[in-house]
């Protein structure tokens, strides 16, 4: 291990970023695809519902084994497997030919990337410094909508010049590639790099704030989970990713739908426009990171940057959702839908990072509980959208619930506390 300064921690941020993106865009085409999958294979708007929310079902329910399975066998392998598998999804889903088909390609998909975001956040942990832990956590979640606005942008104009079951061949493709390049790079634990300095190392290992701890962990496996599950900010943790999922969720299914039904925009056209409002959440992604970190180094609150930011933005969110509501003119209201979804994106930092600061040594678990509850949410989002059109055919309405789902969830980061490590953690 030599002494000169090295910045191997960016390298291995840059390699879990790629694969965020490339998750990404595997999962997020089927939104700008929906309508045309629709007509092509007959589906009724229900059936579209059930068709996108299978992902979250199988991410929801694997969150917390594929943490488990990251955190026994490490990211390197694991993050290896499942890129490999969600691929080979994305392959299946463009050769479905009817809709239990696509359904299982959707299921077969969220397995596979359930435990990439555990491992990814274990790996942060491990590697990266606490004052850059936070940007670290923003740049991650930058990559998802990267991922998310290549999809949306790049969709549309492949499905015209070819068609949606190559759309998501191409889209595979990536994955397969970076795959087997990953497992020969990466490794588990900075220790283990033969490149990273002495420096870095010890760089790296500083600057830990002092977190009260819970008890030693020499509970049962059982206990540990009991422990987990009786702590109430554990539940508020997870009830703001609930809320935030859902938001988030209907940008990512039904708002390009929600766009041509309202506005009359035609099926590129929503998808550009897609993409303009994940590009707030990309912005804010990294905005965020850097804000998160720049509070936590002026005023050593952990908690202000963590749920304060958390609370302040993810309102500020809610308010111009609910602003919206009343603005007819496209171009103001994609404007106020583009900045809540900015303003909401700077809360993903402080959860992805709060659910380090207080996992410990379980940090996968920790993650895949809050994430898992928060893809449950996701899975019924574009259920329930479907199911309150069908029956009342107002789309406006919408935009009112998702207002109060963004308010819901500031309301949660209030009473977090991020200064205190969980029990058996």
């Amino acid at each position: 291990m030599n002494a000169t300064p090295t910045h191997i921690r960016y390298r291995v941020l840059g390699w879990l970023t790629l694969a965020a993106g490339l998750a990404y865009v595997c999962r997020n085409g089927v939104g700008v695809a929906e309508s045309t999958i629709r007509e092509d294979l007959g589906l009724s708007l229900e059936q579209s519902g059930w068709f996108m929310g299978a992902f979250f079902w199988t991410y929801a329910l694997f969150q917390v084994p594929g943490g488990w399975y990251a955190q026994r066998y490490g990211t390197r392998l694991s993050l290896t497997l499942f890129a490999l598998a969600w691929s080979v999804a994305t392959l299946f889903l463009g050769a479905a030919s009817w809709f239990w088909l696509l359904v299982a390609a959707q299921l077969l998909m969220g397995l596979a990337q359930a435990g990439a975001f555990p491992a990814s956040c274990n790996s942060i942990g491990h590697w990266m410094s606490f004052s850059e832990r936070s940007l670290a956590c923003g740049v991650l979640v930058a990559g998802m909508q990267i991922g998310a606005i290549l999809a949306s942008l790049l969709a549309g104009p492949l499905i015209g010049l070819f068609d949606w079951r190559w759309t998501f061949v191409l889209f595979a493709l990536p994955g397969l590639v970076w795959a087997p390049w990953f497992f020969i790079r990466f490794r588990d634990d900075p220790q283990q790099s033969p490149e990273i300095s002495a420096a870095e190392l010890a760089m790296i290992r500083s600057e830990r704030p002092i977190v009260e701890s819970g008890p030693a962990e020499d509970e049962s496996e059982l206990a540990t989970w009991l422990g987990f599950v009786r702590n109430p900010m554990i539940w508020l943790l997870c009830g703001q990713q609930i809320f935030r999922s859902a938001g988030y969720m209907f940008f990512a299914s039904w708002f390009p739908t929600f766009l041509q039904k309202t506005r009359g925009v035609s099926v590129s056209e929503s998808g550009f426009m897609q993409g303009l409002v994940l590009g707030g959440t990309l912005v804010g992604s990294l905005f965020g990171g850097l804000l998160i970190d720049w509070i936590w180094v002026r005023t050593g609150n952990l908690r202000l940057s963590r749920s304060g930011a958390g609370a302040f933005f993810l309102g500020g969110c809610g308010v111009l959702v609910f602003g919206a509501w009343f603005v007819e003119t496209v171009t103001i209201a994609i404007a106020l839908l583009t900045l809540g979804a900015f303003l909401a994106a700077i809360a993903g930092p402080c959860a992805f990072a709060t659910s380090i600061d207080i996992g410990g040594s379980r940090v996968p678990q920790i993650f895949g509980l809050m994430n898992m509850c928060g893809n449950f949410a996701a899975a019924a989002t574009p259920i329930l959208v479907g199911a309150i059109f069908d029956r009342t055919s107002q789309w406006g309405l919408i935009l009112l619930l998702f207002a109060g789902i963004y308010l819901a969830g500031a309301l949660c980061w209030v009473f977090v506390d991020p200064k205190h490590r969980v029990a058996g953690a």
